[in-house]
């Protein structure tokens, strides 16, 4: 049984993985709970255009956020050129992120489908698995994506698996504004 008195730590890391809708959504409601108490927020979307529409409001809030450079493709898209250039601007993104992960400005530093920059090789493992270990002591981190090294997973605090059941995409429905993105 937990000591009950006992000060809770700050500085834990989030894991939001899976294969289901909601592990970006999970990560925005921490984002908001950690502005809502007045604490320095970055979230950094990897892979992603910028212009989801949670991140309209996360700006309102007062949350900074950034993402790597448009590429307008999936990786599977690319050509080699496309790839390699997508590859540095990931690199050039993810060490910022680092940098404000381990200053200790920020309470809570988001990293959204960064194990998806991982598990399509524009990142190494090794560079997250630092980060996580680098990080200033009470600064929060939350990953989002799927397929995390077992490395990694054992730098986390928590883990929540988000497992799709039923999509409307199985049916042919494409990703809606306001739902999906």
């Amino acid at each position: 049984m937990p000591d009950l008195k006992k000060k809770a730590p700050e500085g834990l890391v989030h894991l939001y993985i899976g294969d289901g809708k909601g592990k970006t959504t999970a990560a925005v409601g921490l984002a908001v709970r950690m502005a809502g108490a007045g604490k320095k927020v970055l979230f950094f979307q990897f892979l992603k255009s910028g212009d989801s529409s949670e991140i309209a409001s996360l700006r309102q809030l007062g949350i900074e956020t950034g993402h790597t450079p448009k590429v307008g493709k999936f990786t599977w898209q690319m050509t080699p050129e496309e790839l390699a250039h997508c590859q540095k601007g990931v690199q050039v993104c993810f060490t910022r992120v680092k940098e404000a992960a381990c200053d200790g400005t920020y309470g809570l530093v988001v990293l959204d489908e960064i194990l998806d920059a991982v598990g399509c090789g524009m990142l190494e493992d090794d560079w997250l698995q630092a980060l996580l270990r680098e990080k200033a002591p009470a600064t929060e981190v939350a990953l989002t994506g799927r397929n995390p090294s077992q490395e990694v997973e054992e730098l986390c605090d928590y883990i929540s698996e988000i497992k799709c059941i039923r999509h409307p995409y199985q049916k042919g429905i494409t990703a809606r504004k306001g739902v999906e993105y």
